[in-house]
């Protein structure tokens, strides 16, 4: 455990931002398998919910949560997988 001031408040707001951080990407995650079953299901909503991943991809993007070309990575495979003959 540090002993400095600043050293003790660096702590905190690392936890913070970890916590932060893990409830963007849990968010993320979450979005993407609802896209992820809907594609699977070939249900009326797979649009609606792309729309909705790739907007919590762009945020975790701007947030620093995700790289930005992992971001546009998987905005990419979402859309090779909504546009496949399959779905």
């Amino acid at each position: 455990m540090p002993n400095i001031r600043s050293a003790k408040k660096r702590v905190k707001v690392i936890q913070t931002k970890t916590m932060q951080n893990k409830n963007i990407r849990s968010a993320l995650k979450t979005d993407i398998k609802k896209f992820d079953a809907a594609v699977a299901e070939n249900s009326d909503t797979v649009k609606e919910l792309y729309v909705q991943a790739v907007s919590a991809v762009d945020k975790a993007a701007a947030k620093g949560t995700v790289h930005k070309n992992k971001a546009n990575r998987t905005k990419s495979q979402l859309a090779k997988k909504m546009n496949s003959p399959s779905a």
